[in-house]
């Protein structure tokens, strides 16, 4: 998989308390949010379907499904730079709810 960061929809309020914390967005609980892999042929009209809805109003084609580095998921950075995302080390957060 190949992620673009300047792709990922991030609340600014979350970016920010993360930066202020030192926690990667990517590793914070995400209640209501999903991931759909389509194929490319679709993957445009399936974001415009899902923008119609109030509750899908961010989505966006976040990266590809890619022939390198099998077996990991690799983010591009805003930067410019490239780190493989790997699982989460240690204890996710616990949720406030």
């Amino acid at each position: 998989m190949h992620l673009n960061q300047s792709q990922i929809p991030v609340n600014e309020q979350v970016e920010g308390a993360c930066e202020m914390l030192g926690l990667d967005p990517l590793y914070v609980a995400n209640e209501g949010i999903f991931i759909a892999i389509v194929s490319p042929d679709i993957a445009d009209a399936t974001v415009e379907v899902l923008r119609k809805d109030e509750k899908g109003k961010f989505a966006a084609i976040i990266g590809e499904v890619a022939a390198t580095n099998p077996g990991q998921v690799v983010l591009s950075s805003r930067i410019g730079g490239r780190r493989v995302v790997g699982m989460l080390p240690g204890e996710q957060l616990p949720r406030i709810c």
